[in-house]
């Protein structure tokens, strides 16, 4: 059946080549298209996750809604009250309530993988007539250096010699150039409600990418403790995790048993893993579109090659052939047509990835020197592009091959066949 199947397919070469580009395209389209995506989703999510906490222990601050203080000030019975002017404002605390609990449960906790207590707090830098706003990050230099990727965006000093010493700041790329400093240079800086400023000394400077990032600084928690008049506080516990994707189960498990506000890095990216979400979508019509007017082609050859084949069905038939031996006939054109067309993508689509690979795209960070794309290459990619071409093919040979099976010498003779 097989050689007959070939045999068939070579009497029309236009056709088959032309069925074959159609499965041929699809398979290095679906390949090529969804390295691009999910390798870009991947990039994305990993800065997501890594250039911050996995998860964030926070201190509660709640926003006052209109009937908040209706209770406290009218009592419980009062069931109608109005306002001039609605209560507005947050309620809650500026640090977390028990830092040595949290402590203690996270380091008992098989799951995590490190965690840095954190002391975040407003902050003007000034140097000569150069003032700029931003937030400065008081840390535990070695453990966010286990908790985030800040440590490998150094391009100048290194992350943990704000440790060596007291008063020393490690500041962002943007925010060096929008202050006119420089390594080694003494910047004085207001931080939270202390109104005198305190000299910092500029012994890092990093760069990541990302704006918003690149205009934080870092310094040891024990200096903006002082600096900012709140010795001991703590007010965010960042978190890493053995595995990332445990983050929104444990952020809702550890918010149900304490006070604080816990989200994973997912809650505060809902938006981007949404427009994820529209991309695959979108990814996935696309390549279907493909494998569908391939399908097509497929079928249409396949159908043509029945009705021309009458005379062939009818001999076989005479021979002793069966329905399910004609059915085998013709599926099998159709699958040889999935195979190779699928292979033949499926090597290409691998080659346009490693060359998409190397093209300059993106901003060169420490981490990506080159600003290379960064394609998915995985074995996942591959499978479904196979699957989806060799499923598409069997599912247009169907009809044609079970038209085929139908045929007996007595009805191909009847209708001059």
């Amino acid at each position: 059946m097989i050689f007959i199947a070939l045999r068939y397919l070579l009497e029309r070469k236009k056709q088959t080549v032309l069925t074959l580009l159609g499965v041929f395209f699809g398979t290095m389209a679906y390949v090529g298209v969804s390295g691009f995506f999910v390798g870009f989703q991947g990039f994305m999510v990993q800065q997501l996750v890594n250039n911050a906490a996995q998860v964030h222990v926070e201190a509660r601050k709640d926003y006052l809604t209109e009937h908040v203080l209706d209770g406290p000030f009218f009592g419980k019975d009062w069931l109608h009250a109005f306002w001039v002017s609605p209560p507005a404002g947050v309620e809650g605390f500026q640090e977390i309530q028990n830092p040595s609990q949290w402590y203690q449960r996270l380091a008992a906790d098989p799951r995590v993988e490190a965690y840095v207590p954190q002391l975040s707090a407003p902050a003007l830098f000034t140097l000569g007539r150069n003032s700029v706003g931003t937030t400065i990050m008081g840390c535990d230099p070695k453990k966010q250096a286990r908790v985030t990727t800040i440590a490998d965006y150094m391009i100048a000093g290194k992350f943990t010699d704000i440790a060596v010493g007291g008063n020393r700041i490690v500041m962002g790329d943007e925010l060096m150039k929008r202050l006119g400093a420089a390594m080694s240079q003494t910047v004085m800086a207001t931080v939270g409600v202390n109104p005198v400023p305190v000299p910092f000394k500029v012994v890092g400077r990093f760069y990541s990418g990302s704006r918003g990032l690149d205009l934080q600084a870092f310094a040891a928690i024990s200096d903006i403790q002082r600096t900012n008049l709140t010795p001991n506080q703590v007010n965010e516990i960042g978190v890493r995790l053995k595995n990332y994707q445990d983050a929104d189960t444990m952020a809702r498990t550890w918010a149900m048993s304490s006070p604080e506000r816990v989200e994973s890095w997912g809650d505060q990216n809902a938006n981007i893993l949404s427009v994820f979400a529209i991309q695959t979508a979108l990814r996935f019509s696309m390549i279907v579109t493909i494998l569908v007017v391939a399908g097509f082609g497929i079928y249409n050859i396949l159908n043509m090659t029945v009705n021309q084949k009458r005379q062939d069905i009818a001999i076989l038939r005479a021979l002793g052939y069966d329905a399910f031996d004609v059915i085998m006939l013709f599926f099998s054109q159709g699958m040889i047509v999935g195979v190779i067309g699928g292979a033949c993508g499926l090597a290409c689509g691998y080659l346009l990835c490693a060359y998409l690979q190397t093209i300059p795209f993106m901003v060169a960070t420490p981490s990506n020197p080159q600003g290379h794309l960064h394609i998915a290459l995985n074995f996942k990619i591959f499978a479904q592009a196979a699957f989806m071409a060799i499923f598409s093919a069997a599912l247009a040979s169907i009809l044609p091959a079970r038209a085929a099976s139908k045929l007996t010498p007595i009805d191909i003779i009847r209708i001059g066949g």
